[in-house]
């Protein structure tokens, strides 16, 4: 009963957390939406028109300059590249903010494994999946999250087997990294490869009701998407989850590799995954929320300031 009370909630309180949290990093934000990048064609530049009876035209000469100046200006502007680091969709126009899934939440947790909502992901294979991995395996704040796991295991005793105090410590920590790090190349590397399923979180977004939205982040727990684009069921997602607590046998004592204690693991892991993908579903639309406000406000500073500034001189 209680492992399903954390279950029900966790969205929830990832909502929360969120809410909370995101108002300190509204200033650094989302990427600024790009203008379109227009390539100029150089056919596009006039020439001028050398012919003796037409040099003699004062008003040709003048017309031929006013054209070139004109396109030179023009080139000038459209001359601006697009912003990398803002995504685009599949018709390369700026995605809005309460759609774009940045590469890290509240500037450290990692989000490598998310598709802002419209945009063309990266085809997934053998190669990207490992390298997507490696990269959230091995990220600096995977290690701050495995010590504060560890730190909680060991307060709350959840395997006795494995001791108290340093000692305890020491053995929940570098077994928590075994179960991490398979986890990750289980469900996000070799059987996603295998099974041609794709295990990145793709978000409902904005517009939709929050209680279907928060139905549909626990629904991905069982559904995932082949590489064609149909749904199917997340074979590679549980089966990674299944098959590390199956390892786990090997390196935990035996009064903490049980079939209880596996579940009980299971169960954490599931739901860790669930509060984890309630933040990607609903961090773009709170994050976009406190950046407007604040780009608002820097507005009318600068208005005010722009008033005032008359004002003060002599």
């Amino acid at each position: 009963m209680l492992l399903k009370l954390r279950s029900i909630s966790i969205p929830f309180a990832a909502i929360a957390f969120v809410a909370l949290a995101v108002p300190a990093v509204a200033q650094q934000g989302l990427p600024n939406a790009p203008s379109a990048a227009l390539v100029a064609d150089a056919t596009s530049y006039p020439t001028l028109n050398l012919d003796p009876q037409a040099a003699l035209s004062s008003s040709s000469v003048n017309d031929a300059f006013d054209g070139e100046n004109q396109t030179a200006q023009q080139t000038k502007q459209t001359d601006k590249k697009p912003n990398p680091n803002v995504p685009v969709d599949k018709d390369g126009n700026p995605i809005p903010l309460e759609r774009q899934q940045p590469q890290r939440i509240l500037g450290f947790m990692p989000n490598f494994r998310s598709v802002s909502a419209g945009s063309k992901p990266h085809p997934p294979g053998w190669k990207y999946n490992f390298t997507v991995a490696t990269r959230q395996s091995t990220d600096y704040s995977s290690f701050l999250f495995l010590g504060l796991t560890s730190i909680t295991a060991e307060g709350l005793t959840e395997h006795p087997a494995l001791g108290k105090g340093v000692g305890g410590f020491y053995a929940y920590t570098w077994r928590g990294f075994l179960d991490k790090t398979d986890g990750t190349y289980l469900s996000a590397w070799l059987l996603p490869s295998l099974l041609h399923e794709d295990t990145r979180y793709y978000p409902m977004g904005s517009g939709h009701p929050v209680p279907i939205r928060v139905f549909y982040v626990i629904s991905r727990q069982a559904v995932a998407e082949t590489y064609s684009g149909r749904q199917t069921p997340n074979i590679a997602g549980l089966g990674g989850k299944v098959l590390t607590q199956v390892i786990s046998r090997s390196y935990y004592p035996a009064g903490a590799s049980s079939f209880g204690a596996l579940t009980e693991k299971f169960g954490y892991s599931v739901m860790r995954d669930v509060m984890f993908s309630s933040i990607r579903e609903f961090y773009p639309d709170i994050a976009a929320h406190y950046i407007r406000k604040h780009r608002e406000k820097v507005a009318r500073m600068a208005a005010k300031d722009t008033q005032a500034a008359p004002a003060a001189k002599p």
